[in-house]
């Protein structure tokens, strides 16, 4: 089953070609078409050909795929913790303007694949702006950390998430996604006892 981690964005305006290509390197970038203002698909390789993503553009707009998409994600995250998160979340995705969505392909396990993937998603994000999403993980803040639980009961390790204080703003910290006790104070919107505390 294909794995994607997207960027939900609100500057509708693409990233040029030539920025993600020196994001890529020593990867390349190759476009579906020949207009570099107005990409729709890409396809991130290792110099030797190994593809490590396909990356999809998609406007959110009447009768596309991108409109179709945002609203899949309006309706999902109603039924997940915590309530605050889904709340603010039902809240701002109505103002997404493009989705990227990157297929994780078999070169991200070759020759700092990830990485490149990575160097690449950046660039991208930094020039839409917005929240992340990822396949079995969840939504993000507009810092990038997690906000929303959509992971496997089988998850563990540290992983950088947010939850919404008192006062409206994002408290960012990083917990121990494998423990019983840290789970529970993030579905209820809490600071889990031992959390640290992310500046």
């Amino acid at each position: 089953m294909a794995y994607y981690i997207r960027i939900l964005g609100k500057n509708p305006t693409p990233p040029a070609l030539k920025d993600l290509q020196r994001a890529a390197e020593p990867g390349v970038i190759e476009s579906d078409q020949g207009v570099e203002s107005e990409w729709n698909e890409l396809t991130l390789k290792h110099k030797a050909g190994e593809e490590i993503a396909l990356i999809e553009r998609n406007v959110v707009a009447q009768g596309e795929l991108g409109a179709e998409e945002l609203e899949e994600f309006i309706n999902e995250v109603a039924d997940y913790k915590p309530a605050s998160a889904a709340t603010w979340l039902s809240e701002y995705l109505p103002n997404v303007k493009v989705i990227y969505a990157f297929q994780v392909l078999s070169g991200t396990e070759t020759d700092d694949g990830w990485a490149l993937l990575h160097q690449v998603y950046a660039a991208v994000w930094n020039a839409a702006g917005g929240i992340l999403q990822a396949d079995g993980e969840g939504f993000s803040n507009e810092a990038g950390n997690t906000i929303l639980w959509q992971f496997s009961d089988g998850v563990t390790g540290d992983w950088n998430v947010g939850i919404i204080a008192s006062a409206g703003q994002w408290l960012n910290f990083k917990m121990d996604i494998g423990s019983q006790a840290h789970r529970e104070a993030f579905w209820r919107g809490e600071l889990p006892v031992g959390a640290e505390l992310i500046p």
